[in-house]
């Protein structure tokens, strides 16, 4: 059977994108070459905000102080989970070495990156999960400085809980910062900040950008597009917990494709039936967003057999990746381009997104196909080291004097000359290639 589309995407995540990419470049550069006063003249216009930036001690404890009690446990709960996850992540990497040839030492070390910059949008929805899962991450990765910027409200600044997560999970500051103004405080090291040497977390395609013009001059999690999710479901499923997870992926913005792949017309066509029954019950401003998404991004595919459904989700590689069917090790043993996946109806990309401990800063727009989401393994740089004896040496300069001379790097083969030279004087070596 060849695969049908029940539902096909009216749009794709780009094809309305404006090209926003010189509006970008030129804030950054006049911020760049003005820098905090240019960066507090768009902090008015775009977020309407004329507070203070770096958040005091005072401003900080005031703010965690006026967070319910209930919201504190619950996001010290997800701190405690996604800490606990990125530390047994941490556990995997280690410092080696091994003897590549007699006398001849390498070795990996594994080194947490100085200054990370943490983006938590915090615009249309308070994204407080964010600053859990970036601020966490790198605190456990061991980065020396860790700094938040979050978007402002009017005359009001941070949500509490923002700051309350930023806070408890390790930031050593939080600018009320929001947008490209915000990024590019943390990379050009203004308001007291050092200069960022990785910027990570989600935003909107001005902070997107604001990040993909930096990526050289700084590293990044990942280019990021919009929210997208895949579900694949067999006749096991529950189609009101299918359409359920769809709306509630959705909901993320009126570009966000979600998308069902299933073997099985008959919950195909029921969650058709489902999807715009449930968004209908949403408030307004949710409502409006998944109305939005379903409609013209997502798409219903009806597949012959579940290899065929394996094809079709790696090929779309899916930032979310649901498995709503029987025989789950099945799935996480075929399926090989994904962000994250949730097997089983007991679990849910909302778990993931907020409080489960895996992180929710996932690649979008098919990148899966080559990485993974934001991990401790970011914020650390993996370098190499070597050592030798002099005898060690005798066999490595033989090859790189010949290799290099066949390059046509002669300078190159000379330093491997000299060694040989000075350390076995008494021998005669055959460093042409033309031998």
């Amino acid at each position: 059977m060849s695969v049908t589309y029940l539902k096909k995407a009216l749009k794709t995540s780009t094809s309305d994108a404006s090209d926003i990419s010189n509006i970008v470049k030129d804030i950054l550069n006049e911020i760049e070459e003005n820098g905090e006063d240019a960066a507090l003249r768009y902090a008015a216009k775009f977020d309407k905000y004329n507070g203070n930036i770096a958040l005091t001690e005072l401003e900080i404890d005031a703010a965690c102080a006026s967070v319910p009690e209930i919201l504190k446990r619950d996001i010290e709960f997800a701190h405690a989970n996604v800490q606990k996850f990125a530390q047994v992540q941490k556990s995997t990497m280690k410092d080696i070495n091994c003897e590549v040839v007699t006398g001849l030492i390498a070795g990996q070390k594994c080194i947490p990156v100085n200054a990370a910059g943490c983006y938590v949008p915090g615009g249309r929805y308070s994204h407080i999960a964010s600053a859990i899962m970036t601020v966490t991450t790198a605190k456990v990765a061991g980065c020396s400085n860790i700094a938040v910027c979050s978007p402002p409200r009017p005359q009001v600044g941070i949500a509490p809980a923002i700051i309350y997560a930023a806070h408890i999970c390790g930031a050593d500051q939080i600018l009320a910062l929001g947008g490209v103004q915000g990024v590019a405080a943390m990379a050009f090291g203004l308001f007291g900040l050092p200069k960022a040497n990785i910027l990570v977390g989600p935003g909107n395609q001005f902070v997107a950008e604001a990040k993909r013009i930096l990526f050289g001059r700084v590293g990044i999690d990942m280019f990021a597009g919009p929210t997208d999710s895949l579900i694949l479901a067999d006749a096991t499923a529950d189609a009101q917990i299918v359409a359920a997870d769809l709306v509630g992926q959705a909901e993320h913005g009126y570009n966000s494709p979600v998308w069902l792949v299933t073997d099985d017309r008959a919950l195909a066509e029921t969650v058709m039936k489902l999807v715009p029954e449930q968004i209908s019950t949403l408030p307004k401003l949710n409502k409006d967003s998944a109305s939005s998404a379903w409609n013209d991004y997502a798409e219903v595919i009806l597949c012959g057999n579940r290899e065929e459904m394996v094809k079709v989700s790696d090929d779309y590689a899916p930032e979310h990746l649901t498995i709503q069917a029987a025989d789950l090790d099945w799935w996480l043993d075929n399926l090989s381009s994904y962000g994250s996946l949730f097997l089983g109806e007991e679990t849910t990309v909302a778990f993931g997104d907020k409080a489960s401990g895996t992180n929710h800063v996932l690649p979008t727009s098919s990148a899966a196909k080559y990485t993974g989401g934001l991990s401790v393994h970011k914020f650390m740089k993996i370098v190499t080291w070597q050592r030798a004896t002099r005898e060690g040496t005798k066999p490595i300069a033989e090859a790189t004097a010949r290799i290099s001379r066949l390059e046509g790097m002669e300078a190159h083969a000379r330093t491997a000359d000299i060694r040989l030279k000075k350390y076995f004087p008494d021998e005669t070596f055959n460093l042409s290639v033309n031998d």
